[in-house]
């Protein structure tokens, strides 16, 4: 009956503060101004529009034509769309064994344990208890003239106790508990997300410095045969010494600029043994070229609309003012009147035996009002600190989403000048290699100087470098701009 009467109480309460509203999507219809980078014509595609990056195509491998879909949904497992087993395995060992991932899922239970602990202050909480005691009993409290005695007192009873929540400290407190619990959630996600694309970024840097590196001693080997050539030239006599000093420095530039190019590729190794939760030297060695990836040809655009709803980050911030909300509530509640009923049922007698006997039961019930009257200014202060943290979550998240269209924003413009980029770059190699050819045959011929052999070999240099590192820049603009767009995390198989 007891208990019967609690929960009515209990539920015809109100939980005080204010109940959390999620805040509206922004009501902006865009990433960038004006329609998506290219400013080709929308396509229709299955009825959803699409747009090309740049709209230049190349036959090099990286150089394809890629299209914006936008509306179009995200994988969950986005890294398979470069069609790399070796990216893919990578990226599992990494999900499986780095260590951060481990411990935000161990926060991630802790969390929902502490949901579970605050849910328990919503039930009645039961204690039984048996103690004996051993005392000196003044005669003066039976009567006048009573002599004193030793007795022995045991006490056997079962205590209820429970605070009626009729303002909803309790289901703010487990509010607040919940969207904690979300948040860490939204937390692991973005650490999911963020390793993935770690994992994938340095797997193509990795590439992209082991295809300079063997471009780089392509030229060494290119630079050395020319460096023979003006020799023998020199020993004829057709050639100055400056000519030949002129040849090495070249070369030694060339050489010098190999050990740095190693010292990243390193570096990326250690990298991504750390990010696949392995040391260094016990990472076996990844074997990973530009070639063996498959540019993703459509890339998926969320909606404005869409996107607060898929990052994880933003997710996260939104749990957090919600969080925010229900600490309003709780210091709201702790200003009003707290009741209580407790009560406790058990047996009290001078002799353990008898405390089962009809004679030696004991029982009470207690309800009780508490008031706070005067705190020093304590509770609403509290309650004002409470509502400063929402404005303060509040702003966050409004910074949060702005940062987040602009890393869209980055990355769609990003990806529209990768391609003209690598356009440009690879008519550059193009362009530099026939003339390099031709100012060769030149100058054996006698028709050019060596001034002019120079410029054409470091031209080269640049232009063949410059052409790895455009393509390896559209690959990891591809990988950001699937981070920014939250990852597709909701429609892993594991959701």
């Amino acid at each position: 009956m007891l208990g019967v009467l609690a929960l009515s109480l209990t539920g015809a309460g109100c939980a005080v503060g204010p109940d959390f509203k999620p805040p509206a999507a922004p009501a902006t219809q865009g990433y960038t101004r004006g329609e998506l980078p290219g400013g080709t014509e929308a396509e229709a595609s299955d009825g959803v529009a699409s747009d090309r990056t740049g709209g230049v195509a190349s036959d090099w491998p990286g150089g394809e034509t890629q299209r914006f879909r936008v509306a179009q949904d995200l994988p969950g497992p986005w890294w398979t769309l470069f069609g790399s087993a070796t990216l893919a395995r990578l990226i599992d060992e990494a999900l499986a064994k780095y260590p951060d991932i481990a411990s935000q899922q161990a926060a991630l239970r802790a969390a929902r344990e502490n949901v579970r602990a605050a849910q328990g202050g919503l039930f009645p909480q039961i204690q039984g208890a048996v103690n004996g005691t051993r005392e000196q009993v003044s005669g003066g409290s039976v009567g006048p003239g009573f002599p004193g005695f030793l007795a022995n007192v045991y006490q056997a009873n079962v205590a209820v106790s429970y605070p009626l929540d009729v303002f909803g400290v309790e289901r703010r407190a487990v509010e607040g508990a919940q969207a904690q619990a979300l948040a860490q959630k939204f937390r692991l996600e973005a650490s999911y997300l963020a390793l993935t694309a770690g994992v994938a970024s340095t797997a193509i840097q990795l590439a992209s410095v082991r295809e300079q590196i063997a471009a780089t001693r392509e030229i060494i080997a290119l630079e050395e045969k020319q460096l023979g050539i003006i020799e023998r030239q020199f020993e004829l006599g057709s050639h100055t010494r400056a000519d030949v000093l002129q040849q090495q420095a070249n070369l030694a530039s060339v050489r010098a600029t190999l050990p740095p190019l190693q010292q990243q590729s390193a570096m990326a190794e250690h990298q991504l043994a750390v990010l696949t939760g392995q040391f260094p030297h016990e990472a076996a060695r990844v074997e990973l070229d530009l070639a063996a990836l498959t540019l993703p040809r459509d890339l998926p655009v969320s909606l404005p609309s869409a996107l607060v709803a898929q990052r994880p980050d933003i997710r996260q911030q939104e749990m957090m003012m919600r969080q925010a909300s229900a600490a309003i509530g709780v210091a709201t509640a702790n200003m009003l009147p707290q009741l209580t009923l407790t009560g406790a049922y058990g047996g009290e007698s001078l002799k353990f035996a008898s405390l089962v006997t009809p004679g030696s039961n004991a029982w009470n019930v207690v309800a009780g009002v508490t008031q706070p009257l005067f705190a020093g200014g304590t509770l609403r202060a509290k309650r004002r600190a409470a509502i400063d943290s929402y404005d303060q979550a509040s702003a966050q998240y409004r910074l949060i989403v702005i940062e987040a269209f602009q890393n869209v924003a980055d990355t769609l413009t990003a990806l529209d000048n990768d391609a003209h980029a690598l356009k440009f770059q690879h008519d550059a190699v193009n362009v530099t290699t026939a003339s390099l050819d031709l100012i060769q045959k030149q100058y054996h011929d006698g028709a050019q100087n060596y001034v002019s052999l120079l410029a054409a070999q470091q031209a080269y240099q640049q232009a063949r470098l410059a052409d790895v590192r455009a393509v390896a820049s559209r690959y990891t603009d591809t990988v950001a701009l699937f981070q920014a767009l939250g990852g597709g995390w909701w429609n892993r198989s594991d959701q």
